[in-house]
């Protein structure tokens, strides 16, 4: 082949390799809803707070991780860890986990299989006699039956379903009038729902879609889309 159509092919069959990397890609659907408290500005760095109670520095494997993508995802908008809780604008809490699992009904299309053939049949051969002659025989052939697609049928299947979520909740770090909560600055969740209960895989999607709703209103649940390769996941993956 000419050098000069070779160099044609390659950008071509790069972008025929990058389109079907990017085909194969899991992609996630993320509901999101974010609140912020307006007037409160300039509140930038933060100290971690688990709501089971945890305290960083014995935190779960599980919680560190979480914390992680969090402080990533944080990093995102500008957000930094304070040296110490004192000198913390604001105390974000971290909550996450998998809800109950909801089973439904579904109307599915499932295929029907059904074994065909088979039997016996005769075939008239050509044998050696014992003198040396050849002679016919009707011998019986057994044929085994072979399974194959023959429909397919309407059919009412369980289907279980698992919310995962990750719910980011920031307060200011002052004290107030004896008995009044800290005031909430923003407050972040994000969920998916579908089939899977692999939580661990799950939290680096849900902090990537959290960092362009962290301080926001999103004045009403939103629904977006996250892939595998998109450049938020793998920033919270990498981490800092």
């Amino acid at each position: 082949m000419p050098a000069r159509a070779t160099r044609l092919l390659l950008p071509l069959a790069l972008a025929a390799m990058l389109s079907w990397v990017s085909g194969c890609q899991s992609t996630y659907q993320v509901k999101i809803d974010a609140i912020s408290k307006p007037g409160v500005a300039g509140a930038q760095s933060y100290r971690i707070r688990y709501k089971n109670g945890s305290i960083p520095g014995e935190e779960s494997l599980r919680e560190k991780e979480a914390a992680d993508f969090v402080r990533t995802a944080l990093s995102g908008k500008g957000f930094y860890e304070a040296p110490n809780a004192a000198a913390a604008d604001l105390v974000i809490e971290i909550d996450f986990g998998i809800e109950k699992p909801r089973t439904k009904m579904e109307d599915n299309s499932v295929p029907i299989y059904a074994q065909v053939g088979g039997g016996i049949r005769y075939e008239t051969v050509p044998v050696t006699t014992s003198d040396g002659r050849t002679a016919l025989r009707t011998v019986a052939v057994h044929q085994p039956p072979r399974t194959e697609l023959v429909g397919y049928q309407n059919m009412a299947v369980p289907v279980t379903t698992y919310e995962k979520y990750l719910n980011l909740k920031a307060r200011e770090n002052k004290a107030r009038e004896e008995g009044a909560p800290p005031t909430e600055v923003w407050n972040v969740r994000v969920s998916s729902v579908d089939e899977s209960d692999d939580l661990r895989k799950y939290l680096p999607i849900l902090a990537s879609a959290s960092i362009d709703y962290i301080g926001v209103d999103s004045t009403s649940q939103q629904t977006v889309k996250v892939r595998d390769g998109d450049s938020g996941v793998s920033f919270v993956r990498k981490g800092l």
